[in-house]
């Protein structure tokens, strides 16, 4: 300790002490400070303002801020300080705190540099690429200056490494969120979702933090090939709840129950006396059954096959066929639908063969008789 020349003690400072100091000036690339206690001034380069890369130091600082430093170097008529060595110290103890407790926090991200983002936390935070998102991201620029939750997955002070990750906030948020919905959903709720996957065996559908997998004998009432011909990959579906394994966290859902059934409106669609095309899709013993719409097969009856007396349907028809039909009647609550051939098609004049007389002999009958009465004259 020292008196300068008004009386007022001061301190010969050392390095590594830490000392508190006014912003005098704010230059380019350094910032001057008078220090508390102290016989000469300090000055802060560039690169002890900030843990991140700055251009400016007027972007850390301005005239008038008190600042916490320490001490770096000691010369004749200046002090060199550093105010990132400071917030380090008091960052890295509360990053310990943060990384023991698993704590999530919202901070801003300052940079985007090859391999991820950089995050200022007091020291630089860094989150790979692969820990942005819980999927790919392609272009990361729109992520400078936004403000993110975060985690820290790994802490390691001696080699000032320090990593965070966003998609480990995101994917804990899905499985409280999916838990959550497993709890509360119930089997013949009808619910909105987003397709998210297709695969040969059906699609899997997002319906809120969860997803659900319609089978492919599930997405229509009509026959599916390929689940890829019915529906695509983001877009928005009506699903109905078949059923929940809570304990395997699955849960099995279906397009075709929130869809009209083929047999809606049949009355409309297939009055009585109306002429539909059709095609036989099993032949039995007593008739051919012929689907005139997707979903929906009608009855010929044996005897409405044909105006001919047939034994077998196989006589007239094969399965695959083409072929036109009348309605004869139609019963929506029952399902049953009774269609003709035969009534589209004119019926055959019949035809008798007689026995026809035998070739005359060179004259007629009535020639013969005539004769006869003229003899009798």
């Amino acid at each position: 300790m020292m008196e300068d020349m008004n009386g007022i003690e001061v301190k010969n400072l050392e390095i590594g002490e830490k000392v508190k100091g006014t912003v005098t000036k704010v230059e380019e690339k350094q910032v001057l400070v008078d220090v508390q206690d102290s016989k000469v001034d300090g000055i802060i380069p560039i690169s002890e303002l900030s843990s991140l890369h700055i251009e400016k130091a007027s972007d850390v600082v301005s005239e008038g801020d008190v600042l916490e430093l320490i001490v770096t170097k000691v010369e004749e008529e200046l002090l060199v300080l550093s105010k990132r060595k400071v917030d380090a110290e008091k960052a890295w103890e509360e990053m310990k705190v943060r990384f023991e407790n698993g704590d999530v926090f919202e901070a801003e991200v300052k940079d985007v540099v090859k391999g991820g983002l950089v995050v200022d936390l007091g020291v630089r935070g860094f989150v790979p690429a692969s820990l942005v998102e819980d999927y790919y991201v392609e272009d990361f620029s729109d992520y400078k200056d936004k403000t993110l939750s975060f985690k820290i997955v790994e802490l390691d002070q001696e080699k000032n490494r320090l990593i965070l990750s966003h998609r480990a906030v995101v994917e804990a948020e899905k499985q409280q969120q999916k838990k959550q919905l497993l709890t509360d959903i119930e089997s013949g709720a009808v619910l909105e979702g987003t397709v998210q996957r297709i695969t040969d065996f059906g699609a899997f559908v997002d319906i809120g933090g969860v997803d659900g997998l319609v089978h492919i004998s599930q997405l229509s009432h009509e026959h599916v090939e390929k689940p890829s011909d019915v529906v695509t990959e983001g877009q928005k579906v009506q699903v109905k709840v078949l059923s929940v394994d809570r304990d395997n966290e699955r849960i099995s859902l279906s397009i075709k129950e929130t869809l009209p059934g083929p047999w809606s409106d049949i009355s409309d669609k297939a009055p009585k006396g109306s002429v539909l095309d059709g095609v036989v899709k099993r032949l039995v013993s007593y008739g051919a059954f012929v689907e005139v719409f997707p979903g929906v097969e009608g009855l010929v009856h044996i005897s409405q096959i044909s105006h001919k007396h047939i034994g077998t349907p196989h006589e007239v028809l094969q399965e695959n066929q083409d072929v036109k039909v009348k309605v004869l009647d139609v019963n929506e609550n029952e399902q049953r639908l009774s269609l003709s051939i035969k009534a589209l098609e004119e019926k055959e004049e019949e035809v008798t063969d007689y026995e026809m007389p035998e070739e005359s002999t060179g004259f007629q009958l009535g020639e013969m008789i005539g004769d006869k009465l003229k003899d009798l004259k």
